[in-house]
């Protein structure tokens, strides 16, 4: 090879180790994600059985935060170190998705939710409501007909309020 040509300086010994360290795996993200998923599908089959969570559902928004959480973490490594972490594309993508379904979800509960169509047979106010006859706090049988009607002609006629809990206990 003739001198005046300069020696390949781009090439590199095949022997030599590769200079390229790997990236790893963003955990956070996938963990978070996984979790906010669990908070949204969780509602129906877990939480909607049980008063406590199924009016207001903090059980739900509390795991969604920690989703979140998680999912802040995996964004922020991987947009702070992006020669170790990887997920710069697929964290932002989890992250919208993950707050788009907490928005969705807040759309259900909160706006959808509430929207149930009236009762089509329950009394009007000021209709006199059927018969019935139910246990008392001690375990008596009274009927509405027994606490609207008098003994005693001199006092006037009773009147009874009807009170419906929504929920139990």
């Amino acid at each position: 090879m003739p001198d005046n040509f300069p020696a390949n300086a781009g090439a590199t010994d095949p022997g030599a180790p590769p200079n390229v360290t790997k990236r790893r795996p963003n955990v956070p993200l996938w963990l978070g994600f996984l979790i906010v998923v669990f908070a949204f599908l969780s509602y129906i089959p877990i939480f909607a059985r049980y008063p406590i969570t199924r009016d207001m559902p903090w059980a739900n928004f509390l795991i969604f935060a920690l989703g979140l959480l998680f999912l802040f973490v995996g964004l922020r490594r991987a947009f702070t170190q992006p020669h170790l972490y990887r997920g710069k594309i697929a964290g932002s993508i989890l992250s919208t998705l993950s707050v788009a379904s907490l928005a969705f979800f807040c759309l259900i509960i909160f706006s959808l939710g509430k929207r149930l169509p009236p009762s089509a047979q329950s009394p009007k106010v000021g209709q006199q409501a059927p018969d019935f006859t139910l246990a008392d706090t001690s375990g008596h049988t009274v009927s509405l007909a027994s606490l609207l009607s008098t003994s005693d002609p001199s006092h006037p006629t009773k009147g009874v309020i009807l009170i419906f809990y929504r929920g139990y206990w």
